[in-house]
């Protein structure tokens, strides 16, 4: 094995390549690991100990004599090719090149800025607590002691230190009365779990949106207004609904206000179980025990609160028949608000 000619041979074939796929495969099969030239290595220690030296420099003369041949014979196919182009008579320069796939605001994101930008304009802040709870702020200081039935109706992940991951946006009432002095009106959206079985309408990581209004006085007539001019904005129409009384451990009274399907306009469908309704929200003027555990003198101090499922106005605000969707992660999904 001859250095020199096996540098002479490489050149030739460098200079060939007539592609660059062609190219690389050379370039592979030259200073790959058992490419010709790195073979060249053998040669070291099959010589006198006192040749090896200028052997080894030798050797990596040849490589970068090849490493540069293949760089320049690479910048010379790039060229060329972009040199064919530009000569091609039938280019046409003003045809508007491919255009890159580009991202967009998901619908949980859009219907969530959409709604905070409604409650700031009625003066509510728009706040942002944990997702890891402890058990005294998502249940107890809400009106649901241990043993509670309540806690049944939501289905627990618990973390090995005893806390749990929210099954809803109301700890925030209490995190909200803590930090601020009444009167005040604040909202916050977040994540909630429950471990709960999958189906069209149900998922075991959601999101909600709570909202507290802290005041001497508070009414549930200012409760439905606020409700029916935040739906109203929503869905930049009217919307039917229907108030019928709810059990919440932490409002009395508590009520259900319902929206009537925006899918099937009532007739129907499996995201409304066929009942023509759809269950949007929770509301009721908070209980006295929530503003003792948050620090306030009920006899001082009213308020009313509500929390809505923001995942299910998302399905009613675009149309989506599949709560699964949302955040399935689907890019087809996803695409469609591009």
């Amino acid at each position: 094995m001859n250095i020199d000619t096996t540098v002479e041979s490489a050149l030739a074939e460098i200079a060939a390549a007539d592609t660059e796929a062609t190219l690389r495969d050379l370039e592979v099969g030259l200073l790959g690991k058992k490419g010709t030239i790195t073979e060249l290595t053998r040669l070291i220690g099959a010589a006198p100990p006192a040749e090896r030296g200028p052997i080894g420099k030798a050797i990596n003369v040849a490589k970068a004599t090849v490493t540069q041949a293949l760089e320049a014979r690479k910048v010379a196919l790039v060229q060329g090719a972009i040199a064919r182009e530009l000569a091609d008579t039938t280019f046409d320069v003003s045809v508007p090149g491919a255009r890159p796939d580009l991202g967009s605001f998901h619908p949980l994101t859009l219907v969530q800025e959409r709604l905070e930008d409604i409650f700031t304009a009625m003066g509510f802040m728009v706040l942002d607590y944990g997702e890891v709870e402890t058990d005294f702020m998502n249940f107890e200081a809400l009106n649901i002691p241990k043993h509670h039935p309540a806690r049944d109706m939501q289905d627990t992940f618990w973390t090995k230190d005893g806390h749990v991951l929210r099954t809803h946006t109301s700890p925030g009432q209490i995190r909200a009365m803590k930090q601020f002095a009444p009167p005040f009106r604040a909202a916050f959206p977040g994540k909630v779990f429950r471990n709960e079985a999958l189906d069209a309408s149900h998922e075991h990581t959601f999101h909600q949106l709570e909202g507290l209004f802290v005041d001497r006085v508070v009414s549930v007539a200012g409760l439905i207004s606020t409700m029916k001019i935040m739906l109203s904005q929503v869905f930049e129409r009217e919307v039917t609904v229907r108030l019928r009384p709810g059990y919440f451990p932490f409002v009395e009274p508590g009520f259900e206000l319902d929206m009537q399907c925006l899918l099937c306009g009532g007739a129907g469908c499996r995201v409304c179980k066929h009942s023509g309704w759809v269950e949007t929200l929770g509301c009721g003027l908070v209980h006295p025990n929530v503003l003792r555990h948050a620090g306030l003198d009920p006899a001082e101090w009213q308020a009313w609160a509500f929390g809505m499922g923001l995942s299910r106005l998302v399905m009613m605000r675009y149309g989506i028949d599949d709560i699964r969707h949302v955040l399935g992660g689907d890019l087809r999904f996803l695409q469609q608000f591009a």
